[in-house]
C-alpha cells in the first residue's frame, strides 16, 4: 500500500499512466484510467483540504510483480460532520480491487493495514463504509472486521447502500 502524491491524481486525470507509474514506482493498468472517479474524488478533497492529504489515496502494489492492483482510501479526514448521525470522531473508506486481482487477499490486507495505519498515528477506532447489498465479496470481508449495518443510503452513483460502522479498529485478523 502506497500513499500518492497528489502529483499521482494530475497525471491520472490526464491519462498519463507512465507518469503515475513512475511517481510510485510500479506499473499502472489502464483500469485506473477506466475508472477515474477516485481521482476525481482525491482531487476534489485536496483541493478543498489540504490538510487531506496523509488520508488520500492509496494505491495497492502487488510486491512480487510491481504492478498496481487496486485501491484504498478515506473519504475525508476524521470526524467530519456528514459522519456525526451515525459515529463521532470516525472516518469512511473505500476501496477497489481490479477485475484481474480480485479475490486474492488484497482488499482484506488494505482493510487491515488501513485501519491499523489510522489507529496506531492518529488514534482513529470507528470506522465507517458503505456496500451495495448485492456486493457479497465485500460483505463478507466487513464482517471479517467486525463491522455492524447501522443504516442504509442512497448513493446517486451506486444506488442502495447499507452503512456500516467497526467501533473497535481492526481486531480481527484477515485470515
Amino acid at each position: 500500500m502506497r500513499l500518492v502524491p497528489p502529483a499521482f491524481v494530475e497525471a491520472g486525470l490526464a491519462g498519463d499512466l507512465a507518469a503515475c507509474a513512475a511517481l510510485i514506482g510500479a506499473h499502472v493498468p489502464a483500469d485506473l484510467a477506466e475508472g477515474p472517479t477516485v481521482m476525481v474524488f482525491a482531487k476534489a478533497r485536496l483541493d478543498e483540504d489540504p490538510l487531506y492529504q496523509p488520508w488520500s489515496m492509496r494505491a495497492l502494489i502487488d510486491k512480487q510483480t510491481m504492478a498496481m492492483v487496486g485501491h484504498i482510501r478515506f473519504h475525508t479526514r476524521p470526524d467530519p460532520d456528514y459522519l456525526r448521525p451515525y459515529a463521532t470522531q470516525a472516518v469512511e473508506f473505500g476501496y477497489e480491487v481490479f477485475p484481474d486481482h480480485r479475490r486474492q487477499r488484497y482488499a482484506s490486507e488494505a482493510v487491515q493495514a488501513l485501519m491499523q495505519w489510522a489507529g496506531e498515528r492518529h488514534d482513529v477506532r470507528r470506522f465507517i463504509v458503505t456496500v451495495s447489498p448485492d456486493n457479497l465479496p465485500s460483505l463478507g470481508l466487513i464482517a471479517k472486521f467486525d463491522f455492524r449495518r447501522i443504516g442504509e443510503h442512497v448513493d446517486p452513483v451506486d444506488g442502495v447502500e447499507g452503512i456500516f460502522l467497526c467501533d473497535e479498529g481492526p481486531t480481527r485478523s484477515s485470515s
